[in-house]
Order: structure tokens, then sequence, then C-alpha cells
């Protein structure tokens, strides 16, 4: 913690680490329960999905952090061809996946599109959380 920095500043900085806390968690308690109740076709394309998202959060994480440093260093520009590649590689890995478990069990599919949300439900918690933080502890 810097000597300028606020108790607030601080909790704010450490939301990245707990929404990649919360994905996991939910990632789990997510495939746990669709073996539970709908078998492990639903249970592998949820699997599937987390692990997609997961990798997809963590490469748009890359991108943004390539993208702000390229944007506010002052030496001479790097190349953007692989923040790009990185950028469209996501959108592939999505792709194929939902296509290659499609072509094996389709019913898998639904399982896969509802793990591709678990950001979004993490990002949810986090904010939920930090609502109570603020309101609660006054941050």
């Amino acid at each position: 913690m810097n000597a300028d920095s606020t108790p607030a500043d601080s909790f704010y900085e450490g939301a990245l680490g707990r929404i990649t806390r919360l994905m996991s968690i939910l990632s789990f308690v997510a495939v746990v329960a669709g073996e539970i109740l709908y078998g492990w076709r639903c249970a592998l394309g949820l699997a599937c999905g987390c692990g997609i998202a997961y990798l997809n959060f963590h490469w748009l994480k890359r991108v943004v952090t390539a993208l702000a440093d390229r944007a506010t260093t002052s030496e001479t520009p790097k190349s953007g061809k692989g923040v790009v590649f990185w950028f469209l590689l996501r959108y592939f890995l999505m792709g194929g996946a939902a296509y290659a478990i499609f072509t094996v069990s389709p019913a898998s599919l639904h399982g896969l599109f509802i793990g591709l949300f678990v950001p979004v439900a993490a990002i949810a918690c986090e904010a939920a959380y930090e609502v109570y933080a603020a309101l609660a502890r006054g941050l």
C-alpha cells in the first residue's frame, strides 16, 4: 500500500483477484450441480465452457493491459499484431469448442454456453460484494 493510497483504493485493487477466485468457485459448483442434475455430458460441457471462459477472461486482461501499455508509453510503438492475434484467438477457441462439442454431443452444448457465462456471474457477485462493503464499511 502506497503512502498516498487509501483503504478503499487497496480494497478495489483486489477486485480482479476476487473475480478470478469467484470464477473458480462458481465453475466447480456449476460442474458438480450439472453432473447431479443433468448427467456427465452436461457437466463435461460446463467444464469446457468454464475453462474457455477462464482463459478468455485471462487473455482479455492481457490484451487490455498490453493496449494500455502501448497507449501510455512514450517510446517507439511496437507492432500490435500480437495483441490482435490473441484477441481473435479467443473467439476461434470458443467457436472451435462449440463445434466440437456440438458434433460429439449436442446435449453438452447447453452446458458449454452456460459455462461461458461464469465471468458474468463472478463479476455480478463482486459488484454485490463491493456494494455491501461500501454500505457496511463506508468504503
